[in-house]
């Protein structure tokens, strides 16, 4: 079976910034992306249906039995029985919504569709993404850790809660810290390190080689993606891969994507002060869209970065290769390439930013790849509506 993940064009829209560089599929919650889920499963390879200049990078793998699946759909175990039971030539629906298709040989009629009765987890919003880490964090934990045996804590001065559900890969370094599990699972993955007196308090997935630094407080629904650093208070919140916040400040319902950095003292806002329902830039709608939620902070693309001690106003919108830097709360939202913050914004050169992410890259010896390279260029050239200075000007 040839499993492919395709993107929904309105879905995938509702999730920039985090969708201009990667297929919705690809989206890291809980431990594992939506596609290694949809792997570990149906315990078949997964390949990508997305937009053109994504695809040399994400290819989609051909097949004569192809089953394709909505790629924010999250799986779980009704979910695996229906797509594995559907029909050749059926689409299955929930709401009007395409869930899967298996084999699709025409449009969709009253004889080849089913209803999926039961309910869905869809990611279709930038913020369901820390919304529903919680739950997918648990779900996950079941999924990598069942039928294993965890290689244990045995540094007798890392002070444990509820040691059933603590799971550790091999190659973990780990000193001095306390990890409570009472509220939900503590995942460490292979090569990851919690340095003194770091503080967990579950559900909290730390990924391969990620680093938990000295005094860190973390307090709970939280992933930390693969190699990725963080220090300071930190709170239901996802960090996607290769990205630092690595020392105080703090973040709060947050998505951060991929080779982000937080500069030292940055705290971003996820409450209002009057307590009111909370806003947030739709690039669907090119205007402030209302989550209906009371908790909602900072969502960054990747490549983005921060000054010292930048303030992030409640559910900031960060693009892609955007550098926030100066005085007073930058814009509620920064476009991608951006150079700039509150007091003045210009456009960030590709180029310029393209070396950038060469040498941020080449710290953790990898490079950027000619893919890479045209999925910016291509980035900046479908944001530059966004960056008003440039219209305008």
């Amino acid at each position: 079976m040839n499993v492919i993940l395709f993107d929904d064009p309105t879905i995938r829209l509702n999730l920039y910034p985090f969708t201009l560089t990667r297929p919705v599929g690809a989206i890291r919650i809980g431990i594992l992306t939506i596609a290694e889920k949809w792997e570990r499963w149906l315990k078949s390879p997964v390949s990508f249906q997305t937009e053109g200049y994504l695809a040399q990078k994400f290819p989609r793998e051909g097949g004569k039995d192809e089953l394709l699946i909505n790629g924010a759909l999250c799986p779980d175990a009704e979910l695996k029985a229906t797509v594995n039971a559907l029909p050749q030539g059926y689409f299955l629906v929930k709401d009007a919504l395409l869930l899967a298709a298996r084999n699709p040989q025409g449009p969709m009629t009253e004889r080849n569709v089913v209803e999926y009765k039961k309910s869905v987890t869809i990611i279709d919003q930038v913020w369901k993404i820390f919304n529903q880490n919680a739950a997918q964090l648990r779900t996950d934990f079941v999924l990598v850790t069942s039928g294993r045996k965890s290689a244990g804590i045995h540094d007798p001065h890392t002070r444990i809660y509820n040691a059933a559900d603590i799971f550790v890969e091999e190659g973990v370094y780990i000193k001095g810290a306390i990890l409570n599990a009472e509220t939900g699972p503590i995942y460490l993955g292979k090569n990851s390190v919690v340095q003194e007196g770091a503080i967990i308090r579950g559900a909290l997935a730390l990924c391969e080689g990620g680093h938990l630094n000295m005094g860190a407080k973390m307090r709970g629904d939280i992933t930390v993606g693969p190699w990725c650093k963080v220090g300071g208070e930190v709170s239901n919140s996802v960090l996607f891969a290769h990205s630092n916040k690595a020392h105080d400040g703090y973040i709060g319902n947050a998505v951060i994507g991929e080779w982000c950095n937080l500069g030292a003292g940055t705290c971003a806002s996820n409450l209002k002060n009057n307590y009111a329902p909370i806003k947030i830039w739709s690039h669907a709608r090119n205007e402030m869209a209302s989550t209906d939620l009371q908790f909602c902070g900072l969502m960054m693309g990747d490549h983005s970065k921060a000054a010292i001690n930048t303030a992030f106003n409640t559910a900031t919108v960060v693009g892609v290769s955007a550098n926030v830097f100066g005085g007073g709360f930058p814009p509620s939202f920064v476009p991608s390439f951006s150079w700039g913050g509150g007091e003045e914004i210009t456009t960030y050169r590709v180029d310029k930013a393209i070396e950038t992410a060469r040498m941020v890259m080449s710290r953790r010896e990898m490079n950027i790849d000619k893919f890479d390279r045209a999925i910016l260029e291509e980035v900046f050239r479908l944001t530059s509506p966004g960056r008003a200075w440039e219209v305008n000007g």
